[in-house]
């Protein structure tokens, strides 16, 4: 199988991530106005399934050095695949009380709160599980980026200014998910032996077959978290499962390329951790926010209108996510 043996390529990995973790949500833009997030959201999950059994027989299989794919998922033992399994079923939980905790308080609040959480949380988690890299250029980093993401959050509240009172629904939904958002790629984590990828100890996965686990995970609690969701929506009416099959090829198409470009973020960061250590390689992936307000201020102008000193709070966040990634970087070295 395919490993990273060298750090520099790691990081480059972990940027990838963040890529893509920051990218992905624009197909829901893309997707059709009257295509909503529930129904949208089974073809990103079938896409994040696929692209993991493409890495698993192309990455995952190829090369002399680790097992392969098929190898692999022989011997990993039934804790390692509960463990990866169990990852996506919290990952799901919380990506889904996300979605809506956008929907009921607005980014300017959940982002803040979850990712904000998720962030300082998973990669204080991570890094006391495998304890790899300099913990005070980790956490200097972290708490850089945790600060920019609520200054990010400050500039989208300046530019959409509103009287409504921020719902307290909305805000403990937004901790809840960040809460489970930082548990999930530890469950990844643990299923793996990180410290070894070309010869993993027996009953332990590799990036690939663990990605593959987690990836069923996901899929199969979304026939009861996202059947609910359809059933009893945070805003708007119900949707069905004939809705859903109402959808043209291309607005389905759409959803699954979504799910592709999240799985292939997710991928290079497990492959990463081997090397990075699954701490920073978390950290550097959560800085998808960074990418996500790029999006937001150069394509989709979302502060285009927005009043005075809002673009110096843009500036401010962009320079500390900068710095804090690369504090992250150094850490790892």
């Amino acid at each position: 199988m395919f490993i990273v043996q060298d750090y520099s390529i790691a990081v480059l990995f972990c940027i990838i991530t963040m890529l893509c973790w920051g990218s992905w949500a624009n197909t829901q833009k893309l997707a059709a106005k009257t295509w909503r997030f529930e129904l949208f959201y089974w073809d990103y999950v079938i896409g994040i399934l696929l692209f993991s059994i493409i890495a698993a027989f192309t990455l995952g299989s190829i090369g002399e050095k680790g097992r392969s794919f098929l190898a692999d998922i022989q011997q990993a033992d039934t804790a390692n695949i509960g463990s990866a399994f169990m990852g996506g079923i919290v990952f799901n939980a919380a990506n889904i009380l996300f979605s809506a905790a956008i929907a009921i308080a607005g980014m300017a609040v959940a982002f803040p709160v979850a990712i904000g959480l998720a962030l300082v949380l998973g990669t204080l988690i991570n890094y006391f599980a495998a304890q790899k890299g300099s913990p005070g250029l980790l956490f200097a980093g972290v708490a850089l980026i945790a600060v920019a993401i609520v200054i990010n959050a400050m500039a989208y509240k300046k530019s959409n200014s509103s009287d409504q009172k921020v719902s307290t629904k909305g805000i403990v939904i937004s901790l809840i998910a960040g809460l489970l958002m930082s548990f999930f790629y530890r469950f990844i984590a643990a299923s793996m032996d990180l410290e070894n990828f070309e010869s993993p100890a027996t009953g332990k996965m590799t990036p690939y077959t663990a990605m593959f686990i987690f990836s069923l995970g996901i899929l199969a609690s979304n026939f009861i978290f996202n059947t609910l969701l359809m059933k009893k929506p945070m805003v708007g009416s119900p949707v069905s499962y004939s809705d859903f099959f109402k959808g043209n090829i291309s607005t389905h198409l759409v959803g699954v390329l979504g799910g592709l470009i999240w799985g292939l973020g997710n991928s290079f960061n497990l492959i990463a951790a081997g090397k990075a250590g699954p701490a920073i390689s978390y950290g550097l992936g959560q800085g998808a926010t960074l990418i996500a307000s790029l999006w937001g201020v150069f394509i989709w102008k979302e502060f285009k209108n927005a009043p005075k000193g809002t673009n110096t709070l843009i500036t401010l966040m962009f320079l500390l996510f900068i710095a804090g990634l690369a504090l992250l970087i150094v850490a790892g070295k």
